[in-house]
């Protein structure tokens, strides 16, 4: 039976969950809406400071991110390589609409070798077809985000064997950032398959409208291809 968007997203909502008072690796975590945003009954979002083990954590431009998220349709768009036996053959240019699911949530501060300071959002992002609402696409990632140097890096990995850190210069509305093969691990089938050289993605967010375009350089079928997508999701949760 089809999956509609509105049952992912109660799907992930409730695995997600809301985080308010709710543990994390061991980690106290709270969202505390500030009185003034009820107060004055304002229609603009408000961002909600995050206290993790009793104190209020800095996300910078990612607080805005967090929550639940779902494309405005009609849909986002997947330009990939073609398998043998389809329409447009191994390596073609395949074209195909989607909506897609992406819940971020707070995560812990960590320091690394005693003098940087980071914290981040963990993030679960399902992608579904349109014509047949089969998923296609599953990545689980961290949004990273060290107020020191002003930089956000994204972390993820892909049930392809491969795992990928983009990284750029945090930005209010808008970021891109961009990984190169240092930043790239992926499994020995896939160097001599399916290589990826480079990846970049640039977000771009306003009052609960999120909008992506990323762009992932390959080699495969024995030529570059450049696989993209874009997406422009809002805020449900």
């Amino acid at each position: 039976m089809p999956i509609s968007t509105r049952d992912n997203a109660a799907r992930f909502t409730t695995r997600s969950a809301a985080v308010a008072g709710v543990a994390l690796f061991g980690a106290a975590v709270a969202l505390v809406a500030p009185a003034s945003a009820h107060a004055q009954g304002t229609t603009t979002p408000a961002t909600k400071p995050v206290i993790i083990n009793g104190q209020v954590q800095d996300y910078g431009p990612l607080a805005q991110l967090i929550g639940t998220w779902e494309t405005v349709d009609p849909n986002g768009l997947d330009l990939a390589p073609g398998q043998a036996g389809t329409s447009v053959g191994a390596g073609g240019k395949a074209v195909s609409p989607f909506y897609e699911i992406i819940t971020f949530k707070p995560s812990i501060p960590i320091t690394n070798d005693s003098v940087e300071n980071v914290v981040a959002l963990s993030y679960d992002e399902a992608v579904y077809r349109r014509t047949n609402h089969h998923q296609f696409h599953d990545q689980i990632g961290y949004l990273i985000y060290n107020k020191q140097t002003n930089t956000v890096d994204n972390a993820f990995c892909l049930p392809r064997t491969v795992c990928v850190v983009a990284e750029g210069k945090a930005g209010k509305n808008k970021m891109t950032l961009t990984a190169t093969a240092a930043g790239i691990a992926q499994a020995p089938f896939m160097l001599a398959h399916d290589k990826t050289l480079g990846f970049s993605i640039t977000y771009d967010l306003s009052p609960n409208i999120l909008h992506f375009t990323e762009k992932t350089d390959l080699f495969v079928y024995g030529k570059p291809f450049s696989h993209v997508d874009s997406d422009t999701l809002h805020k449900i949760n």
